[in-house]
């Protein structure tokens, strides 16, 4: 029997990148109401999961471990300020005692150094641990959802500001190269490629290609139309302004509601609300706007998994948290070991359902590694007597043959950059070849 298997990526089924962003909001949600750390660990295995599985190799795709980093970091800039600030908890179980910092009076209820306790440390942990699963969950959005396809996504309200967005992520990649470029140009002719000086010839090139490309996409998105603006009557955007602003302030005080553990009551109702006024807003601004959506991603079935798998989640531990507050937030005084609520560690295991119903991405690491291409001088296994990979079949290249091929080499890779690169390159050349 053929077990059900997700079908491959492509452009008619892929998730639709909101999606990807409701389903790790809503673990991240699940993460704010607990600071048990196994349930905080399963969380944080479940995102894992779900990007090894599903992540493209694109460059964004990179950015989880980045966030994964972070959160360590924050778990233990959290333990350190603990010991070196402490806390409010009583501990009996003295670690050690640093030495502390005499005060005035009028900083009273803050000491530097002081006595240790276990128990400060495990609470200390305990909150860097959901500060961490909690930018873990947005590292694993950033990795799986398109940023371009996901600014394409915007209303039409907010279009311009997608354009800008996009067109500045268009270019980041040119200005790394660039210098990258620069660099090695200098390196060639035996310049330094660090210090200010150096930073200082190698950004004024950059600045200058970037400026010949912003001029050129100016030109060619006037010429497309970008920037035009239908009439709307002016009491029609007095009420866009009034509901997008209200629309906003009640998105943020509902997403703080219901972050906040004192805040599951109106947090929701706030969040509702808001989220109906910012789509009516958003919804009238977008008669300013007069264009068309070229292949718009569709909000199909498997979207509707992967966002749905995630609020059902964020449900279960809102509601965990009502109903067995002591299992998510274990107590620390007396110190005890954690334990793992069945439910709510089965609530979590939901989450895990994009790992199976979303496309599998079909980029070049799924299709195995790339061979290196061999040269012919240099195929075989390099026995005794026989012509190594930088030998010709008569024997080694005298000097003067290799360093006309570097010349070669370093014309080509001149031509390649922009012109202010390639005058230096040229000149680096010379240079080497006297």
């Amino acid at each position: 029997m053929t077990p059900l298997r997700a079908p491959e990526a492509n452009r008619s089924n892929a998730v639709h990148p909101g999606a990807w962003w409701l389903w790790a909001l809503g673990l991240a949600v699940a993460a704010s109401r607990t600071t048990n750390p196994l349930l905080l660990g399963l969380l944080v295995g479940v995102a894992g999961y779900v990007v090894a599985a599903r992540r493209t190799d694109a460059p964004w795709a990179r950015s989880y471990g980045a966030f994964v980093k972070l959160g360590l970091f924050v778990v233990a800039l959290r333990v350190f300020f603990s010991m070196l600030l402490g806390t409010p908890i009583p501990g009996s179980v003295e670690l050690f005692t640093l030495p502390e910092l005499p005060l005035p009076e009028w900083v009273r209820g803050i000491r530097i150094g002081g006595r240790v306790t276990a128990e400060q440390l495990v609470f200390a942990l305990y909150e860097g641990l959901k500060l961490a699963t909690l930018l873990i969950c947005v590292g694993a959005a950033n990795a799986l959802a398109n940023p371009a396809r996901l600014l394409k996504s915007l209303p039409g309200a907010l279009y311009e500001v997608g354009v800008a967005v996009v067109v500045a992520m268009t270019f980041a990649p040119n200005l790394v190269a660039d210098v990258s470029r620069l660099r090695t140009a200098r390196r060639l002719r035996g310049r330094p490629t660090g210090g200010l000086r150096a930073l200082a010839q190698i950004g004024l090139p950059v600045l200058e290609g970037a400026l010949e490309r912003s001029v050129a996409v100016a030109a060619s998105m006037d010429a497309r139309g970008y920037g035009r603006t239908a009439h709307v009557p002016r009491a029609v955007r007095r009420t866009t302004a009034v509901l997008t602003l209200g629309g906003l302030l009640g998105v943020c005080a509902g997403s703080y509601g219901l972050l906040a553990a004192q805040g599951a009551g109106y947090g929701l109702p706030l969040l509702v609300a808001g989220l109906g006024a910012a789509v009516a807003g958003l919804r009238l601004g977008g008669r300013r706007a007069t264009r068309s959506r070229y292949r718009p991603d569709r909000w199909g079935v498997r979207a509707w998994l992967v966002a749905g798998s995630g609020a059902a989640v964020a449900t279960a531990m809102i509601a965990a948290a009502s109903v067995l507050p002591e299992a998510l937030r274990p107590g620390v005084v007396p110190l005890q070991a954690p334990g793992l609520p069945l439910w709510p560690a089965l609530a979590v295991l939901v989450g895990l359902v994009p790992a199976f119903v979303a496309p599998v991405p079909n980029g070049p690491a799924s299709k195995g590694p790339v061979r290196p291409r061999v040269s012919q001088g240099a195929q075989g296994s390099q026995g005794p007597g026989e012509p190594s990979g930088r030998q010709t079949r008569t024997g080694s290249k005298p000097a003067g043959t290799a360093r006309t091929a570097r010349t070669v080499r370093t014309a080509k890779a001149a031509k390649a950059a922009t012109p202010a690169i390639a005058a230096e390159a040229a000149e680096g050349s010379e240079e080497s070849s006297r």
